[in-house]
């Protein structure tokens, strides 16, 4: 088969797929580690997205030739917080950066899940943060895990890890699903206030409940 014609569908049905998402700074990273931990195969879809756009990443020649030479840093991965700024304006732009990278990160995410499988996984974890916006992802899941905390928790959080002003923070949540959003398409709620060995017991009844699938 065409790599670029295949998807994740032809893979369904091995082994329970599980996408985690919840907005940024909930702490999906940490869930993902915990659940790696217990055997889980863990993709993280994010995680491609700056492989690709990295120095030497196979999307970075592709974006300075629909962008420009602007947008990639002196070490020739890709000026993120540049590149943010200007699709967060542009719808159109936005649309032309997603036709460089979702094939590639989708190419790469059946690889990763390839892999999860020959190694005979118990499941399969999903990261994608952007799982309710993308609008494709639900029909590939079998189970979907938002992890949760309140919004000043979530600024907190990202304020301090990525040296962004609460402006910025509110910018980048205001293009993301609304809280609510999220939690309406949730199987599993994983509460995530700041407490990692709440967190952990939450990850346990997680990590059952997709053995059990």
């Amino acid at each position: 088969m065409d790599k670029s014609t295949r998807s994740l569908l032809d893979l369904k049905g091995k082994v329970p797929f599980l996408g985690l998402t919840g907005g940024i700074g909930s702490g999906k990273s940490s869930v993902a580690s915990f659940l790696a931990k217990r055997g889980a195969w863990v993709i993280d879809t994010d995680q491609i997205a700056h492989q690709i756009s990295a120095a030497g990443g196979i999307a970075v020649d592709l974006i300075q030739s629909q962008f420009g030479p602007e947008f990639i840093l002196p070490d020739g991965s890709l000026n993120r917080a540049k590149m943010r700024e200007y699709v967060f304006k542009d719808t159109e732009s936005k649309r032309k950066l997603e036709a460089i990278t979702h094939p590639l990160i989708r190419q790469e995410t059946i690889l990763q899940a390839e892999n999860g499988l020959e190694n005979h996984a118990p499941y399969l974890v999903f990261v994608v943060p952007l799982l309710l916006e993308s609008g494709t992802w639900t029909e590939n899941l079998d189970h979907i895990a938002v992890v949760d905390c309140e919004e000043e928790i979530q600024i907190r959080r990202v304020m301090e890890r990525s040296q962004l002003d609460r402006q910025e923070v509110l910018g980048i949540m205001a293009h993301q699903a609304s809280r609510a959003e999220r939690l309406a398409i949730a199987d599993t709620v994983i509460h995530n206030q700041g407490d990692l060995a709440s967190l952990e017991v939450e990850v346990d009844r997680l990590h059952q409940k997709m053995l059990d699938l």
